[in-house]
């Protein structure tokens, strides 16, 4: 058989998810302690990066983008991510700062989804967390112009063994370039996979200081 009489198939893969269902009283009033009961449930299950997640921007034109990164912190403000502030998802963020995330927790049969506008943080919450990560993450930032063309993989561990050189002594200064973002907490929504396609969906949605939940049709 040929492959692409393999790739053909592809339509008939189907699997069931028995995994269990979503009630309404499994519910939390609010959707973040219950986005931490799933985190937490992701890590217990020691899910390869559970802190993934896409995040999906558009451009100017209409275009949406999607790539994954991985969230750094989260509380009832939103959720976070760092990146630097001349790649590609920034400058969409700049332009337009509605912004979508998604959690695959593909072996858990789950998924969340988080609606809502990005805001740059402070230099001083990227500073603390720059100075925490690895001493090689640090050069790593200042290494890359994000999205940018490069000619060859070459180019850039040149240019980190030449700044490792550089830092070689005391603390790595913080990049101009280099920051994170804050993703509001407007809408989420939470799925489980169940039987014949019969999925559970949750969808939480911020009124004024309560939520709305709703259950939406599979």
């Amino acid at each position: 058989m040929s492959d692409q009489q393999d790739l053909q198939k592809i339509a008939h893969l189907r699997r069931e998810y028995t995994r269990g269902g979503l009630r309404r009283r499994d519910l939390t009033d609010a959707p973040l302690p219950l986005f931490e009961r799933w985190l937490s449930q992701a890590c217990e299950a020691r899910l390869a990066d559970p802190t993934a997640m896409v995040v999906a921007t558009v451009d100017a034109s209409g275009q949406p983008f999607q790539r994954i990164v991985l969230l750094k912190h989260f509380d009832e403000r939103g959720m976070v991510f760092y990146t630097n502030l001349g790649s590609r998802k920034a400058q969409q963020i700049e332009q337009n700062p509605r912004i979508c995330l998604l959690f695959p927790w593909h072996v858990l049969d789950r998924q969340v989804i988080v609606q809502g506008h990005a805001e740059r943080l402070s230099t001083l919450e990227v500073m603390k967390y720059f100075h925490s990560r690895p001493r090689d993450s640090q050069i790593g930032a200042w290494v890359s112009k994000q999205s940018s063309r490069i000619s060859a993989r070459g180019v850039l561990e040149s240019k980190f063994l030449e700044l490792r050189q550089k830092f070689r002594q005391g603390d790595i200064p913080l990049p101009s370039f280099w920051g994170g973002f804050r993703v509001s907490l407007d809408q989420i929504e939470f799925w489980q996979g169940g039987e014949h396609r019969l999925h559970d969906r949750f969808l939480y949605r911020r009124e004024a200081d309560a939520w709305q939940i709703d259950r939406l049709a599979p």
